[in-house]
């Protein structure tokens, strides 16, 4: 259950394991903490974020203050993409989350992480989730990729396939990272809300920075508790839909007899844009202090 939020702890999640957001019922110091991270990290993301979540935010007002009312981004997002924000309790089950993403519906969490612990919460919050996942939602590729996931998720349940999936969903909605003109630039949810990892992921010599490929990436593990030691870098959102765009099946048969990847993993035939020099996970991370750059 999500620390100190009495509105979710009050409501009984119906049968999808959705609740109402009562966003009437968010505190004053609820709305500040929101306006501090906003503000932040849209200072850590210029020049580091890639265009299309820019764009997302102004197409939503996410900029207008506050935390976001539910009601008044999905009359936009509907008329843009056909998505919209739904709220839950927690992090919920796998079928019901694939569920959700398949019929163009993106599962947030209601409450925000307090104000004297803003680098790090054990479970996403609503600003993870909106701030960091909804603008791309904008985007129509990104947003048929995102509904394909779901469909693709549903699926990976008849071939135990859970483990595989999440490592998508991982290295490229939470943490990928994308190519532009520019340089790289970050499109990944986990990284886009985390003002440490928003520069770690570009810029520190530590982590691996390797171009994504389907296999690779659902043979490969990661970090769930600290900055991630590789980063899969695409092209273009077009990449990860065609990507997702096939059957999987032939490759959930397959990827049992193939090796598993370490985090920290190079191997050949891996198109590398960094080999990182793993300094920092080898210094203890995040529980060691270790500097990030």
């Amino acid at each position: 259950m999500p620390v100190n939020d009495p509105i979710v702890a009050e409501q009984t999640p119906r049968a999808d394991l959705t609740i109402d957001q009562k966003w009437d019922l968010y505190s004053r110091e609820e709305h500040e903490i929101w306006n501090t991270l906003y503000e932040r990290q849209m200072g850590v993301l210029k020049g580091r974020a890639a265009p299309e979540h820019f764009r997302g935010l102004e197409l939503l007002n996410l900029n207008e203050g506050g935390i976001p009312d539910f009601r008044r981004v999905n009359e936009k997002l509907m008329k843009l993409t056909g998505w919209q924000v739904v709220t839950v309790p927690g992090l919920i089950p796998e079928k019901e989350f694939y569920d959700h993403l398949a019929n163009r519906r993106f599962v947030s969490g209601r409450f925000i992480r307090d104000g004297d612990r803003l680098d790090y919460l054990p479970e996403p919050d609503i600003f993870h989730d909106v701030f960091g996942h909804v603008p791309l939602l904008t985007q129509p590729v990104f947003a048929d990729y995102m509904q394909a996931y779901g469909e693709g998720g549903l699926r990976s349940l008849q071939f135990d396939a859970i483990k595989r999936m999440a490592r998508l969903y991982w290295y490229t909605v939470e943490f990928g990272l994308i190519r532009s003109d520019e340089g790289l630039r970050i499109y990944g949810a986990g990284i886009v809300s985390s003002k440490g990892e928003s520069i770690f992921s570009l810029e520190a010599r530590s982590p691996n920075r390797i171009h994504f490929d389907l296999e690779r990436v659902m043979r490969t593990d990661y970090r769930y508790d600290d900055y991630q030691q590789t980063y899969f870098v695409i092209d273009s959102y077009e990449e990860l839909m065609e990507a997702t765009a096939v059957d999987f099946a032939p490759l959930y048969e397959r990827l049992p007899t193939l090796p598993e990847f370490k985090p920290s993993d190079v191997q050949d035939g891996d198109k590398i844009y960094q080999k990182g020099t793993q300094e920092y996970a080898m210094s203890g991370g995040l529980k060691g202090h270790a500097i990030a750059v």
